[in-house]
């Protein structure tokens, strides 16, 4: 699946994907391939990616690696995810 993870600023990643784990208002939750369609508010915490992930140099001190998966801290955003294409706007 694809993924794109949108800032003010810039666009932090766009690329594909295994899975996304984000935190919902409600709770943390998991995207896989073929997840049914969501619009969703994101509170303070991580964004988790498992795949292969290439950053580029400027954005790349953003994100962490641990137990390999690449991860992103925002304050909050918002998040769509339709055809197997996730667009986060985060802040």
């Amino acid at each position: 699946m694809y993924l794109e993870i949108v800032s003010p600023e810039a666009t932090l990643f766009s690329g594909e994907v295994t899975s996304v784990a984000v935190p919902g208002i409600n709770g943390e939750f998991e995207m896989l391939n073929s997840h049914a369609p969501i619009v969703s508010i994101l509170k303070e915490g991580q964004i988790k990616i498992s795949g292969t992930v290439s950053l580029d140099e400027d954005v790349e001190s953003k994100f962490t690696k641990q137990d390999g998966k690449t991860m992103l801290a925002i304050n909050s955003g918002t998040l769509e995810i339709n055809d197997n294409k996730i667009i986060i706007l985060a802040d």
